[in-house]
């Protein structure tokens, strides 16, 4: 039966009509980077604050190097991830941290960053993408796909989903939708704002939401935000975001 419901469906090409497979998720994820900056992000040092701490990003061929700077009643902090490792300092002067907190700082600053350049972590050979269908949010038309990561290469976080709305005309990564598991676990649901190009990378704030009735599913939240159904917690606002061409310097 099942053999013969794929003829009869397909048979429908006689008369005009043709089986349609969905979208390629990973089409629809590298077109919407290539559409907020593509290959311009290799060799760039991008810097922002946000929420009083200062941070540079440096990408160029596979290397990375994500710093975080501020001042508290301890000092001046200097926290560095790259390829090697996590190190802090404080004072100028290194700090020998447990591996459990290791761990943490070099979490939340990558965290900070992920969310900074997406969609153009999603590049990274972890990630599983499944096509979730079309959608519409707000009368335009998106492309919804849910990416998950292995286990192998996917961070300490490789369990967290992720859903993400692209816009089909656009190409824009407009809204994303996430589950986590620290600090009791959760979910949240965001959408973008204040959408701006520097220096050939387009860069968002958002708007934080999570639910207000009941658990649902992550791919829900797009309808669940259109019924008025999610409350605002916070805004994640980038400011002071400039863009330099190290190659060129």
């Amino acid at each position: 039966m099942q053999y013969l419901s794929v003829f009869l469906s397909c048979t429908f090409m006689v008369f005009g009509f043709a089986c349609q497979s969905d979208p390629d998720p990973k089409k629809i994820i590298a077109e919407a980077i290539a559409a907020h900056g593509g290959d311009g992000y290799d060799g760039k040092h991008i810097s922002f604050s946000f929420r009083d701490r200062h941070y540079d990003v440096r990408l160029h061929g596979g290397q990375f190097t994500y710093e975080r700077a501020w001042e508290d009643s301890l000092g001046s902090i200097h926290d560095v991830l790259d390829n090697q490792g996590f190190t802090r300092k404080i004072d100028g002067e290194e700090v020998v941290l447990s591996a459990k907190d290791e761990q943490r700082y070099a979490d939340a600053l990558n965290s900070v960053v992920y969310f900074a350049l997406l969609p153009q972590p999603l590049t990274d050979p972890a990630v599983n993408a499944t096509y979730l269908g079309a959608d519409t949010v707000k009368s335009k038309p998106y492309h919804k796909v849910q990416v998950t990561f292995d286990q192998q290469g996917g961070g300490t976080d490789f369990d967290d989903v992720f859903v993400y709305w692209f816009h089909q005309n656009e190409r824009t990564m407009d809204y994303l939708a996430y589950s986590f598991h620290v600090n009791g676990g959760g979910t949240r649901f965001r959408e973008a704002y204040n959408g701006r190009e520097i220096n050939g990378i387009r860069f968002a704030d958002y708007i934080n939401y999570t639910d207000t009735l009941h658990q649902f599913s992550l791919e829900e939240y797009d309808t669940q935000f259109t019924n008025d159904q999610v409350q605002e917690l916070s805004r994640i606002d980038l400011e002071n975001v400039a863009v330099i061409d190290e190659l060129k310097n």
